[in-house]
């Protein structure tokens, strides 16, 4: 299959397609005669595999880790089940962040008549001194932001 097949088969645009050959997730397809990428339906299966994990999230470092336990038929699941976990822990905490940066703008919008006159909660509020503990503003990475 060439480029534009495989995208249209597995959703991932052919640039995306390159970006990951570049980046070493997929390997580089032979070239036909024509000078046409030439994939394996092994190929196509690798990147529908990247595809549904950056789908779920994971980070190209993870993916890779994934695809190299994937690779390896004598790794034991317990592997795979400890990286699904903590991703999803990681989902978990990036979830409640979110949550978190959802309330205090409905507080905020709640506050705003939001009719023709100039004064504005929800912009003198994101003026104000921070006022939640630092631990519950996290970044997505999970970890607490610093200086805050």
């Amino acid at each position: 299959m060439n480029s534009g097949q495989v995208s249209k088969a597995t959703g991932v645009s052919q640039r995306m397609i390159r970006h990951y050959e570049s980046i070493g997730l997929m390997p580089r397809p032979d070239r036909r005669d024509n000078g046409y990428r030439d994939y394996s339906p092994a190929s196509i299966e690798r990147l529908r595999f990247i595809a549904n994990a950056r789908d779920l999230g994971f980070q190209v470092d993870e993916i890779s880790v994934l695809l190299g336990l994937w690779d390896d038929r004598t790794r034991a699941s317990s592997e795979v089940k400890a990286i699904a976990l903590e991703h999803a822990e990681d989902l978990a905490r990036k979830a409640a962040a979110l949550e978190a940066m959802r309330r205090t703008l409905l507080e905020l919008a709640e506050g705003c008549s939001g009719d023709a006159r100039p004064d504005c909660p929800i912009l003198a509020g994101l003026a104000e001194p921070r006022r939640r503990p630092a631990r519950q503003l996290t970044e997505f990475s999970g970890k607490p932001k610093e200086g805050v």
